[in-house]
């Protein structure tokens, strides 16, 4: 793929000069409309000299997705270099993928040049590869490949791009991590927030299973490989999971909201809970929970509605020991965050009644518009003087957060004084 020069503004010329890996749609001039979506740009300032090298995209509020800052083209030794150190940063080793790479320059990512230095490995004692076979591999801009997560469960690798110019990336890392992971499945996923018309799921390699699963600190979880949210499953709350692990929850009772396939509904009850509402307005995804993360029946309760519609009448008898609040991506659009602040403080003036005194309410926010502090500082003017903030569980080193934005999870522990 040959780049398109296109010649940056000095706005955007700020922004790469700043590491940051996008540039927006209002700091474009009208010359990019010409470039079709997808396309890779040579990017140049007002001398002509080469800053860079991007991927155009036609809609939404990011413009251009940086692949390598300055004069050097994106190429097979650079992905390798970004694979590797990715690789790295999850305690897997180094690549041994001198044939993929190969066959990948010659097709979409150009002239196999010189290697770079890699990050050696650390010792920095257990690593997350050793506690569980469902992890990130690649992180999108994170890991300094844009646009692209490869994520594993046990014997499947998971990969999707959010921009159609990045689908060769997605499509040649997944193929070689397989290779270097001995990986015997791979499935090309769309990702679902994509501007462009949603494609099919492509099979790469071997037979992806439909149900897939993975085990994480002894416990097995199921995933929805063929049809459920993201890459199947949310491993990014593993976090939260340990936390409902260790927290002492015999005899509890749980309101688990915006359940999706009932991952925490069923660490819930593996640490002890007895009654456990499970709510989500998709039908199918609780129709998932009940067939693959639940142990005794009888502990469960699965209502199929919308929550914010569910949530304010619910009887005031109804208390529960510990409520979680785990609503969906709400908005892309920095304009929007007004609504979407609204939107949490009617979810969690709904919640907090319903909540023991002494129990715990988790808040979780996951778009990326909204930042932490702005996040955390709605939740307490919102929760008031009857609720400590006891912790905030961080990301997970398989979610890195290189730049602003890509600080999109939020997760507050919020206990109710008794």
């Amino acid at each position: 793929m040959t780049p398109r020069r296109y010649q940056l503004k000095k706005d955007a010329l700020a922004i790469v000069e700043r590491d940051h890996p996008w540039i927006f749609r209002d700091q474009i001039s009208s010359a990019a409309h010409v470039f079709r979506d997808g396309d890779w740009l040579r990017l140049v300032d007002g001398s002509n000299k080469v800053i860079g090298y991007g991927i155009y995209e036609a809609e939404g509020a990011i413009a251009i997705r940086m692949l390598r800052k300055g004069t050097e083209r994106p190429d097979a030794a650079w992905l390798k270099k970004k694979l590797t150190n990715a690789l790295a940063r999850r305690g897997l080793g180094s690549l041994r993928m001198a044939a993929p790479l190969l066959e990948m320059s010659r097709s979409d990512v150009g002239e196999l040049v010189r290697g770079e230095s890699v990050e050696p490995p650390h010792d920095k004692g257990p690593t997350l590869a050793s506690i569980t076979d469902g992890l990130r591999l690649v992180h999108g801009e994170s890991d300094g490949i844009p646009a692209v997560v490869v994520d594993r469960f046990g014997d499947t690798l998971v990969a999707q791009s959010y921009s159609r110019g990045a689908d060769a990336l997605a499509r040649f890392s997944v193929t070689a991590l397989a290779r270097e992971l001995d990986i015997p499945n791979v499935l090309l996923r769309p990702a679902h927030r994509r501007k462009a018309p949603e494609q099919a799921a492509r099979v790469l390699r071997g037979a992806p299973p439909a149900i897939g699963s993975f085990t994480e600190e002894g416990v097995t979880y199921s995933v929805d490989l063929a049809e459920g949210q993201k890459s199947g499953a949310y491993l990014d709350l593993r976090g939260l999971r340990r936390a409902l692990k260790e927290h002492p929850l015999e005899g509890a009772r749980v309101l688990n909201l915006f359940a999706y396939s009932g991952m925490l509904g069923k660490v819930a009850e593996l640490a002890g809970a007895t009654s456990i509402t499970q709510v989500d307005s998709s039908e199918r995804a609780l129709a998932f929970a009940a067939a693959h993360h639940v142990g005794d029946p009888a502990r469960h309760t699965f209502v199929t509605a919308d929550v914010f519609q569910w949530l304010p009448p619910l009887a005031e008898a109804e208390m529960y020991d510990l409520v979680i609040v785990d609503p969906p991506s709400m908005t892309s659009n920095k304009a929007q965050v007004p609504a979407v602040l609204a939107g949490y403080r009617k979810l969690y003036r709904a919640a907090a009644p319903h909540v023991k005194p002494g129990g715990i309410l988790v808040a979780s926010c996951c778009t990326s518009r909204v930042e932490p502090g702005e996040f955390h500082k709605t939740v307490s003017d919102t929760l008031g003087g009857g609720f400590v903030r006891e912790r905030v569980i961080p990301n997970e080193p398989d979610h890195p957060v290189a730049f602003e934005q890509a600080d999109y999870l939020k997760i507050g522990w919020w206990r109710k004084r008794g």
